[in-house]
């Protein structure tokens, strides 16, 4: 047997199978275009290699779309056809089992199987990244830390993914609080992986977080070339952009980013899409004028309300169906998300909470109805992490939530959940906080005021 690129075993013996196993590697850790393209050919190739179906199965899952649970499927039989064939290796079994426990409803046994394969060898990357992408889409932010702190010891800069080992640490200590560190780590990423746009892109995280959006901007800047060979992920880094120049208030670049970047190719990846409703939202909590611009994006969520893989996808299509006033859409996504939570696999436990709660939350929203959307939203939102993503990402409930309490008069819950959003974020204010804060104190100010007959 030989070694691929992370320096694991691997049964594959031909040449050109293995060079097509070490592209998708590669392409997978650098959000590279042709990640698929490299899967395909090795499948061609090696139609026996269990892990490269196991890979396809891993892969459709991620993408969070029910009308891919079959392709999923058909890659966990091809899988278990080719382990039964024999020759696999134990760490090839582990990547097996972690697909049919995610299609068993268990996102969680599949994290435990890519740890059981770094267990095996700490330097297995792919193993590492896999592991870091599932615990994103499950909002496990410690775990994701935990797991890039075991793989670290064994990625000294002669490995040749070191880089991105990095920057899966810069986005694991970012996420987790360490914006210094995470800092440091991402751009020493950079240094060694001149194409590791997820390092950069945690980079862009810690500016986000710690109210830096000049930094964020230079840095993105000067660095274009970093993200421009990715897949889809490139939209995301580019709303990235687009929220700094919104929290600096210059909307109309924003909104230009918006056009000609981040809604390019009018998708219905959820990755995309959440980027697109999440940043026309914020733009209109700012008051912004955003057009017909709901219009294709509340008629891609009216398609998905039966979805049901992720609540962080979900939500984002109540986002859309909210935003262009499609309460009869919206309600029937609520009573799908009440219906899933009824299941019994793991990710109705997120549907129950924070889940139904929050689209219970942003339906009233939707309704003007702001004293309800406040009740719901606030009781959900102390566990919107379980949604999954990032804290970035989930912001966008959090600006929501306060919203409903200043439109419902609720000021002092609002102001201490602004106050808790800020301590989070370095206790650094943002433009978001500073002009509810601002709001808060007129609103005390008018209260406080005699009256003409006083």
């Amino acid at each position: 047997m030989r070694d691929d690129i992370c320096g694991c075993t691997i049964s594959l013996t031909d040449d050109d199978a293995l060079n097509s196993w070490n592209a998708v590697v590669l392409g997978i850790l650098s959000h590279g275009q042709a990640a698929g393209d490299h899967l395909a050919n090795l499948l061609d190739r090696a139609p026996g290699f269990a892990m490269g179906h196991a890979m396809k199965g891993l892969a459709c899952l991620m993408l969070g779309r029910r009308e891919v649970v079959a392709a999923a499927h058909d890659a966990n039989t091809k899988a278990q056809a080719a382990l039964a064939q024999g020759g696999a290796t134990q760490r090839e079994h582990l990547w097996c089992n972690a697909l049919d426990n995610w299609l068993a409803g268990k996102p969680t046994g599949a994290v435990a199987q890519m740890e059981a394969a770094m267990a095996l060898n700490p330097a297995d990357t792919i193993s590492m990244k896999l592991s870091h992408g599932i615990r994103f889409i499950l909002g496990d932010s410690t775990g994701m830390l935990r797991s890039v702190q075991r793989a670290l010891p064994a990625h000294g800069p002669d490995h040749p993914l070191y880089g991105y080992t990095l920057g899966c640490h810069s986005f694991a200590l970012e996420e987790n609080g360490d914006y210094a560190g995470a800092e440091r780590a991402g751009l020493r990423a950079l240094e060694f992986a001149e194409d590791d746009a997820w390092g950069l892109h945690a980079v862009a995280h810690v500016y986000d977080m710690t109210n830096r959006t000049d930094a964020g901007l230079a840095l993105m800047d000067n660095n274009t070339g970093v993200w421009s060979h990715c897949n889809n992920f490139r939209f995301h880094v580019w709303w990235h952009k687009a929220l700094m120049h919104l929290d600096q208030r210059d909307f109309d670049t924003a909104l230009d980013l918006y056009d000609t970047k981040v809604r390019d190719e009018k998708t219905d990846d959820f990755r995309d899409f959440s980027n697109a409703s999440s940043l026309l939202m914020r733009l209109e909590l700012e008051g912004v004028n955003v057009g017909d611009r709901w219009v294709e994006l509340a008629d891609l969520a009216e398609q998905r309300t039966d979805d049901g893989c992720l609540v962080f996808a979900d939500m984002h299509y109540m986002l859309a169906l909210v935003g262009e006033s499609r309460p009869d859409a919206a309600a029937r996504m609520t009573a799908r998300v009440a219906q899933s939570a009824r299941e019994k696999d793991e990710m109705a436990q997120v549907m129950t909470c924070p889940g139904l709660s929050t689209s219970h939350g942003l339906e009233a929203f939707g309704e003007a109805d702001y004293a309800t959307a406040f009740g719901h939203l606030k009781s959900a939102q102390p566990y919107f992490q379980a949604m999954g993503g990032s804290h970035a990402q989930r912001d966008v409930f959090e600006r929501l939530t306060i919203e409903a309490g200043l439109r419902a008069g609720r000021v002092d819950e609002t102001e201490a959940l602004l106050v808790k959003r800020t301590a989070v974020r370095d206790g650094q204010e943002d433009n978001f906080a500073a002009t509810r804060m601002g709001q808060i104190a007129q609103i005390r100010q008018l209260s406080a005021a005699p009256t003409a007959a006083e």
